[in-house]
Parts: structure tokens; sequence; C-alpha cells
């Protein structure tokens, strides 16, 4: 695979949000699960079929608990009263550190899957990581949190098979797919100064050492399913430091809107 020539971020951009490495690393895969989870959501009662319907709602689920979590422990960390909620509801579209790639929309269901594979490929590298991570609880979460990758993996490997090596119609389309999301997976190995301080800690790991695995765990899949991987090597990027496309703003309004109308509301 080509070495990325990223871009998208502007010159001498900073992060917007501030605070203790373990705190923006445990919030940046928070936001990569939560945003996640909303857009599978959408598939909801328009998935193919009704047993994918369920499938699609039961990933939603695995990925909003894991956010979930992190959120909770962040909260934890920062020290500052905040829990889940003011994580996920009181934050601006700025202030998320996800990265580009699982707030891309869902297009249609070959879309879907291609940013599925890419990104549950990255997961069942990260996750077996941090599952020896020196923090008791990050290592709590990415061993549940791996068992659930490994279905989600198979689950999305399974579709681009059956799409790339199926009809011509359903090849087109998720070759179609692979090549509009593969500018945003390089993203998902960038490091900077928070990954570094977390992995002096032995709290976090280099993103760049999962990318090998993920690698060969994509180039598998594409090549059982009779899909090119792209030459491009034009990579987008700026998630992690609160740069987005105008997709995120979208979805922030719809998923935040209750909250933020009705503070504290519960039932």
């Amino acid at each position: 695979m080509t070495t990325p020539i990223t871009s998208g971020v502007p010159q001498g951009s900073v992060p917007v949000v501030a605070g203790e490495p373990r705190f923006l690393y445990l919030l940046r895969h928070a936001d990569d699960n939560l945003v996640l989870a909303q857009r599978l959501a959408e598939w909801v009662s328009w998935a193919p079929e009704l047993e994918e319907d369920i499938a699609l709602a039961n990933l939603a689920l695995d990925f909003l608990g894991v956010a979930r979590a992190l959120y909770t422990y962040a909260g934890e960390v920062e020290g500052k009263g905040r829990g889940e909620d003011d994580l996920a509801m009181f934050r601006t579209e700025r202030e998320f550190l996800n990265v580009l790639l699982v707030e891309r929309p869902n297009t249609d269901f070959a879309h879907t899957m291609a940013r599925q594979l890419f990104f549950d490929a990255y997961q069942l590298e990260l996750w077996e990581a941090l599952s020896s991570s020196a923090d008791e609880t990050i290592a709590g979460i990415a061993a549940k949190a791996l068992k659930e990758a490994r279905y989600h993996f198979r689950h999305s490997s399974t579709w681009v098979i059956r799409l790339g090596d199926g009809t011509e119609e359903s090849h087109r389309r998720m070759q179609a797919g692979i090549d509009a999301l593969w500018m945003f997976t390089g993203e998902l190995f960038e490091a900077d100064d928070v990954d570094a301080a977390v992995v002096e800690t032995g709290v976090g790991v280099d993103p760049a050492t999962l990318r090998p695995g993920w690698e060969r765990r994509v180039a598998d899949v594409l090549a059982e399913a009779t899909l090119q991987i792209p030459d491009d090597p034009f990579q987008r990027t700026g998630g992690r430091v609160g740069f987005h496309s105008e997709h995120l703003g979208r979805l922030l309004a719809e998923m935040q809107w209750m909250q933020r109308t009705y503070p504290g509301m519960s039932w």
C-alpha cells in the first residue's frame, strides 16, 4: 500500500479541546463510537432486509455501550463533575474529536459496509492492543469491546465479500464505496502529542503500530471480494483536532436537540 498524503487541516491548527492526555484519548475513542452508533441507527427500518435491520440496530447499541463506558471514565479522569450525557450531548461540533470516517453519511448500503469494514478492522487491532493497557479501567473496557469487535468484523467482511463478489451492480457499488471512503482511513493511524503522552505512560497505543494488522485484514477481505485497493494516496484528516465535515454538524443537531432543548430531562 502507498504512503498516504494527508491534507485537509488548516496550517498551524491546534486542538480545540484542551485537557489531560488520558482524558483527550478517552474522549477521542468515545466520540468515534458515539458518532458511528448514531450513523448505524439511521438504518433502522431502512436496511435491505429485516434481519439486517435488526443486526445494524444491535451494532449501533454495541458502539453506544462502548461510548458510554469511555465517556463515564473520561468524566472521572477529568474530575470536573461531567458525566456521559454532558460529554455526549453538550459539546459542539468543534469539540468532538472523532475521526472523519465515522461521520461520513450512509449513502447506500455498500458505502455503509465499506465504512464498517475499515473501522471494524481498526478497532480489532485497537482493542486487542488496549487490552494490555497499564490503566486497568481502559484495559477492561477494551477487553469487553474486543469480543464485540470480532463479530462486527465478521459481519462487515461477509457483506463486503457478498456484494463485491456478487452481481455486476453489487460489485460496482461496493467498489464505489471502497473508493469513496479510502481517503478517510489514513487518519486512523495518525499520532500526535496526545498519543505520545499516553504511549509513554503505557496507557495508550501508538496508532501507527495498528496499521500493519489493519492492512492485512482489509487486503484479505478485498481480495476475496474481487475488489481493488484504491491507489490514490490523498488522505483527509482533521477530526482528531476538531475539524470536521458538514455532516457531523447535522448529525449532532439531530442527536442532541432533545437534551439541549430540555436539559436534564429524564424519562
